[in-house]
């Protein structure tokens, strides 16, 4: 996430939602309503009936630190209870000038539900990856609170990554992963502790997990990755090129497979994510006529009935850019690809 230098214009654009008008079996994105927006980075999980997705912190209040919503139907939307009032204390010596938190990422081990989250200022690599747990996500329960539990990953000019844009995944052999990264070298693999959900080797170097090809001192141009499992597949999302300039964004999303967690990675076609390669799963018109312009920044989500689900934000034409929701259905081909219904 190259973040959000039109933030402040961001946080007056109205709320958008589907026409009263939509077909009930229109594709689910044409049918999401109520608060949508501004939704940058987003990811979703389901605790009981309730679906939870956390966002980028923009908005009032403490929203503005991380966004949080919520639904009982994954189609209407409402603001939920933002997990932090405040930047917590290591995080806002460790990032001089750090004022929200952006792309958190939600998952469920050992009892308690882990947000990991990021710390950084636009365009430096002085960043950091906190973690905070809580045992419910319902404000109402007993035991709901989120307990900063502090750093797990700090870069620094010295490191040739960028610690934001982090996501859990869990291996079918109970190694614990964390996946991160944003230009600079690409994206990277680090192991975690299953106990603690932080580093397991702190001194170990991170694994190179995607890279593309660019002139000497260039940036690599790929960001926010995601892996999840499906199908006897690990399959790693991730997002190309540049995100946060509203419809002029030129975001898009790629997806790729490995039979293990590290990887490599290759896309349909067998390119390698280590070289740029990939098979797009996210694209808006090259015409550039769609409402819905650079859509990116991944998650997956497997709902009870087994449906999978890939979550992220585009940037709507007809509401002067504002990042926004987006939801769709991944549908597995008969070759064992997935594609986004309605995207």
């Amino acid at each position: 996430m190259r973040r959000l230098a039109l933030a402040a214009a961001l946080l007056t654009v109205a709320l958008t939602g589907a026409s009263a008008q939509t077909p009930p079996d229109a594709p689910l994105n044409a049918r999401l309503g109520g608060d949508l927006t501004p939704v940058h980075d987003p990811v979703i999980i389901r605790e009981g009936e309730t679906y939870h997705v956390f966002s980028t912190g923009l908005g009032p209040g403490a929203h503005g630190l991380i966004s949080a919503r919520t639904s009982r139907d994954l189609v209407t939307w409402r603001k939920g209870a933002a997990p932090f009032e405040r930047l917590p204390d290591w995080a806002a010596k460790a990032i001089p000038g750090a004022t929200n938190m952006w792309a958190p990422d939600i998952s469920y081990v050992n009892g308690r539900y882990r947000l990991y989250y990021a710390v950084s200022t636009f365009g430096s690599n002085r960043s950091a990856i906190g973690l905070a747990t809580s045992a419910t996500l319902d404000p109402a329960k007993p035991g709901y609170g989120w307990r900063d539990e502090g750093l797990v990953v700090l870069s620094t000019p010295a490191d040739d990554y960028n610690a934001i844009d982090a996501a859990f995944v869990a291996g079918a052999d109970g190694r614990h992963w964390l996946s991160l990264g944003s230009f600079w070298t690409g994206l990277k693999l680090f192991e975690l502790d299953p106990r603690t959900g932080k580093l397991l080797r702190p001194a170990e170097k991170p694994r190179p997990l995607a890279s593309r090809p660019v002139p000497a001192g260039a940036p690599s141009i790929v960001e926010a990755p995601y892996i999840f499992s499906a199908h006897g597949w690990y399959w790693l999302l991730a997002s190309y090129d540049y995100c946060c300039k509203g419809v002029n964004s030129t975001y898009y999303t790629v997806v790729a497979r490995s039979k293990t967690v590290e990887g490599p990675y290759h896309g349909k076609d067998g390119s390698s994510m280590l070289k740029g390669g990939g098979t797009i799963l996210l694209r808006a018109d090259l015409q550039e006529k769609q409402r819905f312009r650079g859509p990116g920044h991944p998650g997956h989500f497997r709902d009870a009935d087994g449906t999978d689900y890939v979550i992220y934000h585009a940037y709507d034409r007809e509401a002067k850019g504002a990042p926004t929701l987006r939801l769709a259905p991944l549908r597995w081909g008969a070759d064992g690809w997935p594609v986004a219904e309605g995207q």
